[in-house]
């Protein structure tokens, strides 16, 4: 296993990564580089890119944050409360997209039944019910099943935690919330920033959930690009370029929270030497 055991996985990576990316890079610079001329002249490219990260800010910031608090619950749970948790939390990862996205319509669409609830209270129905559709609102559905991706991947970091250096803030007179953040914060706060940046890579990567909550309606750039390359679209120089620009911004993103992740991890060792 030591010599063999890594084959698997660099084959899974030659098969479904280098390959698909083999295959684009002719098409994409076919002409030259024309397609990203096209690309970037196109006035739609760049509302899509800016829609596109703030998609990623809205649900990795809010996987992040509810993700976290549902991990430290965790941790602090009895072992058989937390399996039956844990099992709870992985229902939404089970559910398609176009099932997410037909809950969230029923529940917060223009006919849902919480808008229905708000216009009761004196709400625009209109108003409310076209909120979902928006930047927002899809972050919003992304979270659903973005926020157990989080707490599932934080859970070990709370669970592990040496709480020592809390009890002794405590000891030496700190309050609660202030021994949290002097000694949790920074031991958590890389695996947190982290996981946001992956979940944020991929609600900008996903589409089939926008596709099925927003249709044409949201200009992101999974959905420009599904343009180029459905029924309608002709233009696949152009479908590729995008699909490696969409690449580049995702592996920004995750490469973010990776460089902060190796910092703590080499500050860390040097603390130790």
């Amino acid at each position: 296993m030591r010599r063999f055991g890594a084959w698997p996985a660099w084959a899974f990576m030659a098969l479904f990564f280098l390959a698909p990316l083999v295959a684009l890079l002719p098409e994409a610079f076919a002409e030259g580089g024309g397609a990203f001329a096209r690309l970037f002249a196109n006035p739609l490219f760049y509302g899509a890119l800016r829609n596109t990260l703030a998609l990623g800010l809205v649900a990795g910031a809010l996987s992040a944050l509810v993700g976290t608090c549902i991990a430290i619950e965790l941790a602090r749970q009895p072992e058989p409360r937390r399996q039956w948790m844990m099992t709870l939390l992985g229902l939404p990862l089970a559910f398609s997209g176009l099932v997410i996205a037909y809950g969230f319509i029923l529940a917060f669409g223009r006919a849902g039944f919480v808008t229905q609830l708000l216009a009761g209270l004196g709400a625009d129905p209109a108003e409310v019910g076209s909120w979902i559709y928006s930047v927002s609102g899809l972050g919003f559905a992304y979270a659903y099943y973005l926020i157990p991706r989080v707490a599932l991947s934080l859970y070990p970091v709370f669970a592990n935690l040496d709480t020592r250096p809390l009890l002794a803030a405590r000891t030496l007179g700190a309050s609660r919330a202030r021994a949290f953040r002097d000694t949790v914060v920074p031991e958590v706060a890389p695996s947190v920033l982290s996981n946001a940046c992956l979940v944020a890579a991929l609600a900008m990567g996903t589409y089939g959930t926008a596709l099925a909550l927003v249709g044409t309606q949201l200009n992101i750039l999974p959905l420009m690009l599904l343009a180029q390359v459905s029924d309608g679209g002709s233009d696949f120089s152009m479908a590729a370029a995008l699909s490696l620009v969409l690449m580049v911004v995702c592996v920004i993103v995750m490469g973010a929270g990776d460089v902060v992740t190796r910092r703590r991890e080499r500050g860390a060792v040097g603390a130790g030497h």
